[in-house]
Parts: structure tokens; C-alpha cells; sequence
């Protein structure tokens, strides 16, 4: 595993101290893992300063949206039909590096692996 990446779901459950995430999150920062969160996830799951998500934010590295990261997520739009914008956007950042994606929302994500069949998606 090169890394791993947090789609919303996954921020919410850290934010709700979820053991199950928690020991994930543990498990990269003892081994090094890079934990990515695509700056469009911090948007959909932000809701305003607090010790837990400041928190969170620190352990992660934000990954802003670039053009290209963009272009493959609308790619990824245009073939998977019902797929939302930060989804996708969470697959192509993950595709990019070779990454794990952790969601609670496996079954929306496992859709997109169509067009990311690389990517490996676990439910938290």
C-alpha cells in the first residue's frame, strides 16, 4: 500500500472517534503511510473549528484540486452514470499515488472502480 486516502465518511468517523478508523489512522502514522484528504472532501465535511478536526487536519495532507486532478474526475463522471464530484475526485486522487481509499460509503466508490479498477476501497 503506498498510502491512504479519506473521503468524507471516513473524516466523520475520525471526527466521531470510531475505534475502527482510529486504529487505521494509528496504523499509518506508526508505519509512515501518507494519509491524503482531497481538499473538496474537507469542504463537504467541514462544518467549523473544533479541537477533533483541527486535529484531524494535522494529521493528514490536504490535497488541493488541481486541473488535472479535475479532468480525470470529470472523465470519471462522464462514465460512470449517479457518480458525485467528490467521489470521483476522492478515486483520482487515490489512483494517482496507488493508494487505499477508506469510506463508509463502499458501495458509491466500488461504482467509480470501473473507471479506477486499481483502487482498492475498505469500509470503516
Amino acid at each position: 500500500m503506498s498510502g491512504i486516502t479519506l473521503d468524507t465518511g471516513a473524516l466523520l468517523a475520525l471526527e466521531r472517534r470510531r475505534l475502527r478508523m482510529r486504529q487505521i489512522l494509528e496504523h499509518a502514522l506508526a508505519n509512515d503511510l501518507p494519509i491524503t484528504v482531497p481538499a473538496d472532501v474537507v469542504a463537504e465535511w467541514w462544518r467549523g473549528r473544533t479541537d477533533v478536526a483541527d486535529a484531524i487536519l494535522e494529521s493528514v495532507d490536504v490535497e488541493p484540486l488541481t486541473e488535472g486532478l479535475a479532468k480525470i474526475a470529470g472523465e470519471a463522471l462522464a462514465r460512470v452514470r449517479g457518480a458525485t464530484v467528490v467521489d470521483a475526485v476522492v478515486m483520482a486522487s487515490a489512483a494517482a499515488r496507488g493508494d487505499v481509499v477508506f469510506s463508509s460509503d463502499v458501495a458509491d466508490l466500488e461504482r467509480l472502480r470501473a473507471h479506477f479498477p486499481g483502487v482498492r476501497v475498505l469500509g470503516v
